[in-house]
């Protein structure tokens, strides 16, 4: 009886426990359902259908572009682990992520308004986006290399560039190096980068947020524009896109906060900026403790400009006699890229070909010294190969004198 008793307790436990299994399993499989769906939703909201037609259309011009799932980005990050931070902004958060393929990535999660419903033209928008920055192909510009979809926002994927931004100009160091060649040539790359984004892309691009912070270096100090989250693209007939005013404080232009329109000459007038703080070494924005006034870096080079005190503002650390004379050229050309009116300021085209002169102008008075110099030293050897066959030439007659008294 007691027996009895035991096994149907037992069978009604073993039953309980095989009800409770099949329970969490329902929960489980309901859950992955929910999930899978969900992510199809964002998939679709996000444009997911419309960049699949995209690429189809694109193929052999979009390579590379790949649809991440979010699996592997939160593989990629640890599930987003805040060690695998490398930066936040006012764009959003940049995290570290390693690939299954071993390939270390910068996955970008957006700060993007939420919305329930977008329309047709913003995730046309959004899709065009990426893929015009999934075919831009030029050294200097970081390289997108993909996006996940399936996300309440969307993600993007970029190379990872290692050694930090241009803003480290601020926070000076042993292994940061920065002399006055390599901001040079920083600058230059730069410059380069923009004018493909306004002149040679497929379809013109204006960055819209050009500051120190968004100018990645790599291992070799090779500079990369990075952050195109307030980019537009725009046809080749537009001269401006009338937008709300957005950027960064101390890299804006001026004209382009009064009037709401951005024009690639807002573009130039915020490489000015960053020109400045190569030269400066100091930040577009600050503040003394004795003042409460916000001092605007622009504003102070021009200044300075003005009084024919510009040697007076040059970083300590680039300041030497050979530099002088292209510091001088680079803080004019940088004059004229701060300039109020837009118009009047070069095109960015313009500004890559005056640096690409300034730099060729060193070269040349390097080769000219060097000429000089081996001229010198080409003189000198003359001189002692004179001297030593007179040297020589005077050996030989005493040699004869002696074996002529001698003989």
């Amino acid at each position: 009886m007691i027996i009895h008793l035991l096994a149907e307790s037992c069978g009604a436990s073993i039953g309980t426990i095989f009800v409770l299994l099949g329970a969490w399993h329902s929960h489980k499989l309901l859950k992955r359902r929910n999930n899978t769906k969900l992510k199809q939703k964002y998939f679709k909201r996000n444009g997911g259908l419309l960049l699949q037609q995209q690429l189809s259309n694109n193929e052999g011009k979009v390579e590379k572009i790949k649809v991440f799932t979010s699996k592997e980005l939160e593989k990629a990050t640890d599930y987003y682990n805040e060690n695998r931070i490398l930066g936040q902004g006012g764009q959003g958060t940049v995290y570290k992520g390693m690939l299954t393929d071993g390939n270390i990535v910068a996955i970008k999660k957006s700060k993007l308004v939420e919305e329930k419903v977008l329309d047709d033209k913003k995730l046309k928008q959004f899709i065009n986006e990426v893929i015009i920055l999934s075919q831009i192909n030029h050294r200097n510009v970081v390289k997108l290399l993909g996006c996940c979809l399936e996300t309440k926002i969307p993600f993007l994927v970029y190379e990872f560039i290692p050694n930090g931004t241009l803003y480290d100009l601020h926070r000076p160091n042993e292994e940061f190096p920065l002399t006055w060649e390599i901001r040079l040539r920083i600058a230059i790359a730069t410059a380069n980068a923009l004018s493909y984004l306004h002149s040679a892309a497929s379809v013109p691009i204006y960055h819209r947020d050009i500051k120190s912070s968004n100018i990645l270096l790599d291992d070799k100090y090779n500079a990369k524009v990075s952050d195109f989250g307030t980019s537009i693209s725009v046809a080749l007939e537009q001269t401006h896109v009338t937008t709300r005013v957005q950027g960064t404080f101390g890299y804006l232009d001026p004209e382009y906060f009064r009037s709401n329109q951005f024009t690639e000459k807002s573009d130039v007038y915020s490489f000015g900026v960053v020109l400045v703080e190569l030269i400066t070494g100091q930040k577009p924005i600050s503040s003394s403790e004795s003042e409460e006034v916000v001092r605007s870096l622009a504003n102070f080079f021009l200044l300075s400009m003005e009084e024919n005190a510009l040697l007076n503002v040059v970083d300590p650390l680039v300041m030497n006699g050979n530099a002088k004379e292209e510091i001088v050229a680079v803080a004019k050309l940088a004059k004229r890229c701060l300039n109020l009116n837009g118009k009047k300021r070069p095109t960015m085209t313009k500004v890559a070909m005056e640096l690409e002169q300034i730099r060729s102008l060193k070269e040349a008075n390097v080769i000219e010294q060097n000429a000089y110099e081996d001229s010198d030293i080409d003189d000198m050897i003359e001189a002692s190969d004179i001297a030593s066959c007179s040297t020589s030439s005077s050996i030989t007659n005493d040699s004869v004198t002696y074996h002529s008294v001698t003989l």
